[in-house]
């Protein structure tokens, strides 16, 4: 378990929420790649989330995401 990813909510699918002022679904995801394995907060359960990042012109946002249940999304940032 990585402890220095902290999960930050748990939305429905397409729920507008920002990261650092962009709503991550306005965005293509770009996968690094890279896994981080997470707890759910609710549940204690054990998951394995996708790392992405979103590139703009003046940033880059990194985050990790995965699927709680359907269409119910965790979003992990790092402390």
């Amino acid at each position: 378990m990585n402890t220095a990813w902290v999960c930050q909510s748990a939305i429905i699918d397409g729920q507008y929420y920002e990261i650092q002022g962009l709503n991550i679904w306005d965005y293509e995801w770009t996968n690094t790649q890279e896994f981080v394995s997470v707890k759910d907060p609710i549940y204690g359960q054990t998951h394995v989330m996708a790392i992405y990042q979103i590139i703009t012109a003046t940033q880059t946002i990194t985050f990790a995401a995965g699927e709680f249940s359907n269409l119910v999304w965790g979003i992990y940032t790092q402390v």
